[in-house]
């Protein structure tokens, strides 16, 4: 007959331990995690963000900065500076915009949808392959903007045609021609 003697270093690994040691244990793995954390951590610059949900950016100065890829949704941004800006391939939605300078601004495969650009500046601005589903663009200045390929309402391009003029110095083509304006 075998006798089957208990190996006592196998024994202490799988003897349980007392409640107060698994709280210590997890007290320091939880101490150390936060400490990480909290190393790891970086302070945000407001214009390094790539994500302006909700702000409040009034008559502050974008220009001539990449914001490729940025979303500004919800944003108050009345006055804003963008001119010269890249805002290709961004999500401009929900928001207000009311006289914002964005002349000579790229938002090329831009969404603006639904963003209040009432009197601003896209003079000479690049809007090719942009989105603009239900956005005010009553009074807003366009000349030598550039429409090509954008998704623009009937009704708001009917509007921009009645003051469409220019050409675009990037791009090369006329305002009236990239709307489809009909003499």
């Amino acid at each position: 007959m075998l006798s089957i003697t208990p190996d006592p270093i196998k024994a202490s690994l799988f003897r349980p331990m007392p409640w107060w040691a698994v709280i210590f244990r997890l007290a320091i793995a939880t101490f150390f995690a936060w400490v990480w954390i909290l190393l790891s951590a970086a302070p945000v610059n407001a214009q390094e963000m790539k994500n302006y949900a909700h702000a409040q950016i009034e008559e502050q100065d974008f220009s001539h900065q990449n914001l490729e890829g940025y979303t500004f949704m919800a944003v108050e941004a009345r006055g804003t500076n963008f001119q010269g800006a890249n805002l290709k391939s961004s999500m401009l939605t929900k928001g207000n915009l009311l006289q914002a300078n964005l002349e000579g601004a790229s938002l090329e495969d831009a969404l603006v949808d639904r963003v209040t650009l009432y009197k601003a500046n896209l003079a000479n601005a690049n809007l090719t392959g942009a989105t603009l589903s239900n956005s005010i663009l009553d009074e807003a200045e366009i000349t030598g903007a550039d429409f090509t390929d954008a998704i623009v309402d009937r009704y708001t391009a009917t509007q921009l045609c009645k003051r469409a003029a220019g050409r675009n110095p990037v791009t090369g083509v006329e305002t009236r021609e990239s709307l489809g304006c009909r003499d």
